[in-house]
């Protein structure tokens, strides 16, 4: 039997802010908040895609301490499209974020944080976009 690890299905993040991380996926990379399964916690999943690829859970009714930072994962990184569209987008809402391009290629990438300070990665193969 061959074995195979698949694409990225998704990633957690525990917050006290629940409202804040689900408004900034949301009108920030264009998630939509969606079906959950009945957990007996408070949460919600928000979908790419019609995928669920983040799971938030809600630990503000718990004595569970918030993490300052993301912990040994350095960031979650997308396959994105529409590069200017989406520098334009994060400068009118006033997200930091910072620009790279990966040495000799045509991919650039931004990076951004949730209000978790979580790093987000954005991949954009320039070069399959109109007017790159």
């Amino acid at each position: 039997m061959d074995m195979s690890v698949g694409v990225l299905d998704h990633y957690n993040v525990s917050t006290r802010k629940l409202p804040e991380t689900i408004k900034f996926y949301e009108e920030v990379l264009g998630f939509k908040n969606g079906p959950r399964p009945p957990f007996n916690f408070p949460g919600a999943w928000l979908y790419s895609s019609g995928h669920p690829v983040l799971h938030i859970n809600d630990i503000s009714q718990t004595d569970r301490e918030q993490r300052p930072d993301s912990g040994v994962i350095d960031h979650v990184a997308f396959g994105s499209r529409g590069f200017e569209a989406m520098k334009k987008h994060l400068a009118g809402k006033g997200i930091a974020h910072r620009v790279n391009q990966v040495p000799k290629s045509t991919r650039w990438q931004i990076f951004l944080r949730d209000p978790n300070n979580v790093e987000i990665e954005l991949n954009f193969e320039t070069k399959n976009e109109i007017g790159a």
